[in-house]
């Protein structure tokens, strides 16, 4: 019988030297060995979630396969993640429900807040939790960056409120591997001192007014002081974390027109790969934006346009070049984070990918039958899951799921209805 390791190194072990430490990933030795071992390490590795949106959806007829299962025949778009099948599934048939036909639906994406409130019109929703923050409120504490909003990403917080997002391509490899000098460790130390000490005094100033306030201005002040603990929570985390030196990779940001829609993903996905690998956060919430001319062979439109093609077939066309450039860059991170290994795992094991958009039809600004794939996170992937395309189950059904996927307990997120059992 091979021994148990009985000298298990935790996680948090330090490298330490000239008042310097340096957090070490998750290395074998890290990993229990002999009786139930795999399980164990299982239990012990970090799990991960990455959202992915897309405001233009999916021309479905090139999506959707006809049969359910893993031995569907591939279609137009599956074909170029065809050797990732077995890795992901594509659900057909899911969607918000009672969500009207517009573009701000996006705002509901990641929520599931109720048709209802979304039929308010774009300016008068009000929103819920996304499933980002919720997730990385159980797991954020571990890392340096809670959760990481890339391009205009659709986080919102427990009032509703749009969370801002890390910047551009360069802000966020600063922020994630680039040191300041002592001189800016110190100034930054100070920052976050004197922000705490403004908070201190807003909110003891809220408090004092709220007394005087109608319920509808007590509810907004509630807003406020919501934001006000979140950020006094991620101030006291930052200061945790700004004397220890952020990790070193090799990589070198490129700055990229916004037609640029090919390099902008790949870089992209590019940084989300190291800020996996590196474990500088678990959770990470990317909208890729594109409604002008892309950079794309054989399109002479924009992607808008295309996109609104009234089922014109050169359109659809123009539409399909697009969105396979889409796909084919999505299969190229899926295949880096397949490759990238972690502990006996990889890391994609460890990671679920969700890629989705609010549509399924951007020419009739349609927002059934939603164009989704859920890849790796460690589940018992079943290639093509069909629910009715007409009566749509709601995704939300899916989200409680990738919940109980991270270890949180959760009965209900958004406009659930039950928990969707067709990925192991």
């Amino acid at each position: 019988m091979t021994p148990l390791n009985t000298r298990l190194l935790s996680r948090r072990t330090m490298l330490r030297a000239t008042g310097v430490a340096i957090g070490l990933p998750l290395l074998d030795a890290m990993l229990p060995s002999g009786l139930r071992a795999e399980e164990k390490a299982k239990n012990l590795a970090p799990r991960r979630m990455v959202l992915i949106s897309r405001p233009l959806g999916a021309h479905a007829p090139f999506l959707f396969p006809e049969k359910a299962g893993l031995d569907y025949e591939a279609t137009r778009y599956l074909k170029l993640l065809d050797e990732q099948r077995g890795r992901f599934t594509v659900f057909s048939g899911v969607s918000h429900l009672d969500y009207p036909n517009a573009h701000h639906t996006e705002q509901g994406l990641f929520t599931g807040v109720s048709g209802e409130t979304m039929n308010h019109g774009a300016g008068n929703i009000r929103n819920t939790i996304s499933l980002d923050i919720l997730a990385a409120e159980h797991v954020g504490r571990e890392t340096r960056f809670p959760c990481i909003g890339l391009g205009n990403a659709l986080s919102f917080n427990r009032k509703g409120v749009c969370m801002p997002s890390l910047g551009g391509a360069e802000a966020m490899f600063r922020q994630l591997f680039v040191d300041g000098t002592p001189d800016e460790i110190a100034r930054e130390v100070q920052r976050l001192r004197d922000g705490r000490s403004i908070l201190d005094g807003i909110r003891q100033h809220a408090r004092d007014l709220a007394r005087n306030l109608g319920a509808g201005d007590r509810e907004r002040l509630d807003t406020l002081l919501t934001s006000i603990r979140e950020a006094e929570e991620r101030l006291t985390q930052d200061e945790a974390w700004v004397n220890k030196p952020k990790p070193k990779v090799q990589y070198q940001t490129r700055e990229l027109r916004q037609n640029e829609l090919v390099g902008r993903s790949r870089q992209w996905f590019d940084l989300i790969h190291l800020a996996l690998q590196t474990d500088s956060t678990r959770v990470i919430n990317l909208h890729i934006g594109s409604h002008g001319q892309v950079d794309v062979e054989g399109v002479n439109m924009d992607h808008h346009e295309a996109s609104h093609h009234g089922q014109d077939g050169a359109k659809i066309e123009q539409l399909a070049k697009v969105e396979d450039a889409e796909y084919r860059v999505f299969n190229e991170f899926l295949t880096k984070t397949q490759g990238s290994s972690e502990g006996n795992e990889s890391l994609l094991d460890r990671t679920m990918v969700f890629h989705g958009s609010n549509l399924g039809n951007a020419s009739a600004h349609s927002p059934q039958n939603l164009p989704i794939i859920l890849a790796g996170g460690g589940f018992k992937h079943t290639g093509h899951v069909m629910y009715d395309r007409k009566n749509n189950r709601p995704l939300s059904d899916l989200y409680v799921r990738m919940l109980h996927q991270m270890g949180i307990e959760a009965n209900k997120f958004g406009t659930s209805t039950g928990v969707i059992s067709d990925i192991g």
